[in-house]
């Protein structure tokens, strides 16, 4: 596969709310999932042939240095900027090879993925996880499997991903679904909410935290609105009046469905508010670094 130029594998986090991380990685450049919807396709960020998958060249020898280098050990994100189980890790096993690593340092892992690969590594994780935190988030953005295969063309069934949370959770690694995002007209109806909550739960997910809207911004409000002239005729429109050039457009109904959504998420026993996730699964696998929480 193609690589591209890098010095360093870790950025430190500026807060570590989001899910605990102290640390960010990116082992690999761009995506090919090719939703609809993905903000990283956003001029900011200033990645060219974005559907093509490219990795950091010298990627594990420079991030074994920046571990071996780090005075304050923590928790590595990865996830944010591309999916680490794109196809090609099939192959390359960077990510596996990146586990490895954390393993061999006493760092944790969170990971953000849509896909099932991810199950592939439960060994590492759940060795991880005996030493430090480990939380592993699985998109899922609809109960449907027909409605994902249109907004996240080459991603697994909404329905292989229910079952990757199954399979990581029988190994009781804490696992659970990023609700994200809701799309104002597409996937916001409450069934869909509530659908996603009950499998979720059957499945045996710790936690699912939401966002009932959709970042838009640039480049990637330009691809949005071409998709979505040709997989839902008409919403464009609704999306002109509503949202105009706003960065965020919230669903119309975001109150109604975070009522819906908390209440099916304490009868079902799932915890859906960052700071209880955090907390739970730093507390539940050795990490004394809740800083944030003091």
């Amino acid at each position: 596969m193609d690589t591209i130029p890098a010095k360093n594998m870790l950025t430190r986090t500026k807060n570590n709310f989001w899910f605990g991380t102290d640390y960010n990685m990116n082992i690999y450049r761009g995506c090919s999932h090719g939703c609809i919807y993905c903000d990283s396709r956003s001029d900011c960020y200033g990645i060219e042939d974005f559907d093509q998958v490219r990795a950091k060249e010298n990627a594990l020898a420079i991030l074994a240095d920046n571990l071996r280098r780090k005075t304050l050990k923590g928790v590595v994100g990865t996830g944010a900027m591309s999916d680490p189980y794109n196809p090609q890790e099939q192959k390359h096993q960077l990510t596996r090879q990146a586990l490895e690593l954390f393993k061999s340092y006493g760092y944790g892992v969170a990971i953000a993925t849509k896909s099932p690969l991810v199950t592939r590594d439960k060994d590492l994780l759940a060795a991880i996880q005996k030493r430090s935190p480990v939380i592993v988030k699985i998109t899922i953005t609809c109960a449907d499997d027909d409605l994902a295969k249109i907004i996240e063309p080459r991603v697994a069934p909404s329905s292989a991903r229910f079952a990757a949370i199954k399979e990581l959770a029988e190994c009781g690694i804490f696992a659970g679904v990023l609700l994200m995002p809701i799309l104002p007209f597409i996937n916001d109806p409450p069934a869909n909410i509530k659908g996603i909550v009950a499998r979720a739960a059957e499945q045996g997910a710790q936690f699912i935290y939401p966002a009932f809207g959709v970042t838009l911004r640039d480049s990637q409000r330009l691809y949005f609105y071409d998709q979505l002239d040709t997989h839902f005729p008409d919403i464009k429109k609704e999306y002109l009046r509503s949202c105009g050039n706003s960065y965020s457009c919230a669903s119309p109904q975001a109150r109604s469905l975070w009522t819906t959504f908390t209440r099916e998420c304490q009868r079902q026993g799932l915890l859906y508010k960052m700071a209880d996730i955090v907390s739970r699964y730093k507390l539940e696998h050795g990490s004394q670094q809740l800083s944030f929480l003091l």
